[in-house]
């Protein structure tokens, strides 16, 4: 029989029998496409957009007449080549939405992974502290002196049962769950070799086999194939608390559902620091949110491509922040006329629906946290998601969860998918990944609960199981007085089309405060607008500034420094903004010898008609002719 093949590099033809299986196929395939093409990468589809794609290596063990196809039948190619990956990792592929997690065959062990993982300075400087509990002296209990010390007075370990208990701590800390395994593990005062306490959880089948038999689905033995699964709700926590800089950050969020009444997500940007309100703790502080492009539905959102992704997180860097969750809107208006909405998540239904938790699993797959203390050299996700929606009274809250380390293998093994009950996760079944052409082994799913009776029993999770075994429950929360990394969010926000609010270089001048050519903020207003990270992602989007420039204008704008925007208004990007503004109408008001100048006296304003006089041809703050700047973007258009 002939099969027809279409990708973009044209049309070709294979001659194959109907028992042939599909991995087979890859060498021919290859010969047709392009020399650097990546193997890996080849994925036949059975539509040209939106179809069933599946990589060709997948397809181990499934033949050609088990998918009904026919003879003359046509199928589409999709690739990348390897001229366009980046440190040996191929990107996502866009027609699949959403995150993929990573599939490995393997998990990598190093030697000594203490010696050679980089861990980051919270984690490092965690490590080194005590993280015991201090009490005082009981002066019921202790019979001792000042400088005694007893069983009611001596400092608890982190993971003491009677302190978590006390203030009502459901989770562990990550670092104090790894001093109560260490300890179990390793006994420095017996001398014995150290091993790794952490161990990331396997549930793919093992490739190579130790014991030398061919790979799945041509043998399998009890040294590859994974142990049946036990679901326990897990004790500890990678992350503890979600802080928001400031309110005015969800809020400028939920703006768009109030417009729209259509649902948004945003990645959320900030960095990790140190919680003490729990020992060894460790909390999210979330400085921004980025909406990326996406579809926008009254009861859900689908992600499109982001092709800037890489470019907002450098930003993101340069301010000295990283990409640290998610969050989404499950908002409905009770139609009350009194601003409450609906109440949808609550103990008698569910937190987090089931395809939630495998988006968050997925995210945190792509974003592992590096620790010394595991064998593979990294364990967990510091990745945290959040979820706006309606609480009982029905207020508009934020509730912020993680997907277990058992979710986030389950997902990277394929053992698990979304349920249309948002309360039960259902289990893939053998026969059914079998019709469809592909050979998968699922290992066996348990979880414990509690029967009618009382007694705690171990059922079978096949079909489904609560998703509850899945969810890791976070804190959330502002701080008493905030004072956040940037000082204003005015600027437009991105990809807000759809309720007319765009961003355009004029944008940039009404938030510099400039106004029928005159400014009309002084230099400190100035500076604090240039501190808005939507602001920041823009004009790093029109390229005006190099690579240099653009790390003092992040660094003027995190700092607030006087220093930095010296050197900031003596780069020539921000001359040449300045000329793009009087280009597009948002024009300084013109001084002697056509020169704006800052005012050596900080007493007078930006806008004072009358020069200062003592003006210094050399001062680091004066701005230069807009006249002579405008040759320097000649050809330039604003369309």
């Amino acid at each position: 029989m002939i099969l027809r093949f279409q990708s973009r590099e044209g049309n070709f033809r294979l001659t194959v029998e109907p028992d042939t299986e599909f991995t087979s196929l890859l060498p021919s395939i290859m010969e047709k496409l392009p020399p650097k093409t990546d193997p890996a990468s080849v994925m036949l589809s059975n539509r040209p957009h939106g179809g069933d794609a599946r990589q060709v290596l997948s397809l181990k063990g499934a033949q050609i007449k088990q998918v009904g196809l026919k003879h003359g039948d046509q199928l589409y190619l999709v690739f990348k080549v390897l001229e366009n990956l980046s440190n040996g990792h191929t990107h996502e592929d866009p027609t699949v939405s959403g995150p993929q997690p990573s599939t490995t065959s393997s998990v990598a062990r190093i030697q000594n992974p203490w010696e050679i993982v980089k861990q980051s300075p919270l984690d490092d400087s965690l490590d080194r502290q005590d993280g015991k509990i201090k009490r005082p002296h009981d002066y019921k209990m202790c019979r001792h002196g000042d400088k005694g010390m007893c069983d009611y007075c001596m400092p608890l370990e982190p993971y003491a049962r009677e302190y978590l208990e006390d203030k009502k701590i459901k989770h562990l800390s990550f670092h104090s769950h790894l001093r109560k395994i260490n300890s179990g593990k390793n006994k420095p005062e017996l001398k014995s070799s150290y091993i790794a306490p952490l161990t990331e959880p396997y549930f793919r089948v093992l490739k190579p086999c130790p014991s030398g038999h061919p790979p799945f689905p041509q043998g399998i033995c009890s040294k590859c194939q994974p142990s049946a699964i036990t679901l326990q709700p897990q004790p500890f926590r990678m992350v503890d608390h979600v802080e928001f800089a400031s309110f005015d950050i969800v809020d400028k969020f939920l703006n768009f559902w109030r417009n729209t009444g259509a649902q948004r997500i945003g990645y959320l940007y900030g960095r990790y620091e140190e919680y003490k309100e729990i020992p060894l703790g460790i909390k999210a502080v979330v400085e921004a949110i980025y909406e990326p492009p996406q579809v926008d539905e009254l009861d859900g959102v689908s992600l499109t491509e982001w092709p800037d992704e890489k470019v907002i997180d450098g930003v993101a860097r340069l301010c000295g922040l990283e990409k640290v969750g998610v969050i989404f809107t499950d908002l409905i208006d009770a139609a009350k006329g009194d601003g409450t909405v609906l109440c949808k998540r609550h103990v008698d239904s569910y937190f987090l629906s089931s395809l939630e938790i495998l988006f968050a699993a997925r995210y945190q797959s792509q974003h592992p946290k590096a620790t010394k203390w595991s064998e593979s050299g990294r364990y967990g996700s510091n990745f945290v998601t959040c979820v706006v929606s309606g609480d009982e009274d029905g207020m508009v809250s934020i509730s912020s969860y993680q997907a277990s380390e058992t979710a986030v293998e389950m997902v990277r093994a394929e053992i698990v998918e979304a349920s249309a009950d948002p309360s039960q996760v259902l289990v893939r079944s053998e026969e059914e990944e079998a019709g469809l052409g592909r050979v998968r082994y699922i290992p066996e799913v348990f979880y414990r609960r509690k029967n009618e009776y009382g007694a705690n029993v171990q059922e079978n999770a096949k079909p489904a199981f609560p998703v509850d075994y899945l969810l890791v429950t976070l804190t959330h929360g502002f701080p008493k007085e905030p004072n956040p990394l940037f000082r204003t969010s005015k600027f437009p926000i991105e990809n807000r089309e759809l309720m007319g609010e765009s961003q355009e270089i004029s944008a940039i001048g009404r938030q510099l405060g400039l106004k029928d050519g005159k400014w009309q903020q002084s230099e400190e207003e100035i500076l604090r607008s240039i501190s808005d990270f939507h602001m920041l992602c823009y004009i790093r989007s029109t390229n005006i500034f190099g690579k240099d420039e653009e790390a003092i204008l992040c660094r003027a704008a995190r700092t607030q420094a006087n220093a930095d925007a010296f050197e900031l208004v003596e780069t020539p990007g921000w001359a040449t903004l300045l000329a793009i503004l009087n280009e597009s109408g948002e024009r300084p008001s013109k001084r002697r010898h056509d020169d704006f100048i800052q005012p050596s006296d900080p007493s007078q304003s930006l806008n004072s008609s009358s020069p200062s006089p003592s003006l210094d041809p050399g001062d680091p703050f004066r701005f230069r002719s807009s006249e002579s700047l405008a040759k320097r973007v000649k050809g330039f258009s604003l369309k």
